[in-house]
């Protein structure tokens, strides 16, 4: 039998199918998320996270220069507000002093080249839970950003590379672009979350955080999952009010999406693999239903090969590992 074309010649060995593989990891791909609490010489395992943690900062700073010692280049900070210290208005998310401000500062004096990005949003200052200010049950758009624009100044004051503005509030990211360079910061750079879908898929992430809606849900201010087009339209008004780097979020169940918004744009694509995506590799493999070292880089891969240049993922330090394995 004569054949013109054999594909399956260029599969034949591990060796010549990595060297036409056409996406490949590294550790540069990965963003790693971190959950941050007040006190001292704590680590504590969050529930619905199997494997991930909520650290005192004091062992995030530890854990910071051990992702940099494995190639992982940036992080992500979210704080987990005590309740007495929420209200309405996130009024300790500009504290100077609060537990992200303090964190930036740790983390970039203990190790000034890794790339620190932080949470913008005020959910989990919110006695709410929301990701804006509430009035009526009601919230409310302008006053938020007016918070979030300041919010971010602060974290560039303490030192972050990037703010990651994640509430989805229309002209948020103008608001922040304005703040940061009337206060000098130019320099600091902005990744917006543009498509961030109402997903049930963050429910792990809000129980790190005790930060859940008190009230209703997020899809006043969050896409409709049902929605292509919109993604786009978000995400080119982010680059035109002066997004640096743009984000799809959740990523496995939008890879339509991450590649949509990839062949529109032309500044890096990040996406987050998020809690509930990852719980579900955990639990599945817990349960022996999957291989979860292979399940990691075939999710993994696959949010790469759809479009993302950065993948904020929990577990970028498992990746990494196995890659180097």
């Amino acid at each position: 039998m004569y054949q013109q074309r054999r594909n399956r010649i260029l599969r034949q060995s591990p060796a010549i199918r990595s060297m036409v593989a056409e996406t490949v990891l590294t550790p540069n791909d990965f963003i790693a998320p971190l959950f941050i609490v007040e006190g001292e010489n704590v680590t504590e395992e969050i529930a619905s996270m199997s494997g991930y943690f909520r650290m005192s900062i004091d062992n995030t700073v530890k854990d910071v220069k051990e992702l940099w010692s494995m190639g992982i280049k940036s992080v992500l900070l979210f704080g987990k507000c005590k309740d007495e210290l929420k209200d309405n208005k996130g009024t300790e998310a500009l504290n100077p002093d609060g537990l992200i401000q303090r964190a930036i500062r740790a983390i970039k004096n203990a190790l000034p080249e890794m790339v620190v990005m932080t949470d913008v949003a005020l959910d989990p200052f919110s006695t709410f839970g929301h990701d804006g200010i509430v009035e009526n049950n009601e919230i409310v758009n302008d006053p938020t950003v007016e918070v979030l624009a300041l919010m971010s100044v602060s974290h560039a004051q303490a030192g972050a590379d990037i703010v990651a503005p994640s509430d989805m509030m229309d002209g948020r990211i103008f608001a922040i672009r304005q703040a940061l360079e009337q206060s000098g910061f130019t320099k600091t750079g902005i990744m917006s979350y543009s498509a961030k879908y109402a997903s049930c898929f963050y429910g792990p992430f809000r129980d790190a955080l005790d930060s859940a809606p008190g009230f209703g849900d997020k899809k006043t201010y969050q896409m409709n999952y049902a929605n292509r087009i919109e993604a786009i339209k978000e995400t080119l008004m982010d680059v035109e009010e002066g997004a640096d780097i743009v984000m799809v979020k959740p990523a496995m169940a939008y890879l339509d999406i991450i590649r949509e918004v990839k062949n529109s744009v032309h500044v890096p694509v990040s996406a987050y693999h998020v809690s509930g995506e990852y719980a579900m590799i955990k639990a599945a493999a817990k349960m022996g239903w999957l291989d979860e070292e292979k399940a990691v880089l075939e999710s993994l891969t696959s949010i790469k090969r759809a479009g993302a240049d950065l993948i904020a993922t929990y577990f970028a330090r498992d990746a990494v590992r196995i890659i180097g394995g």
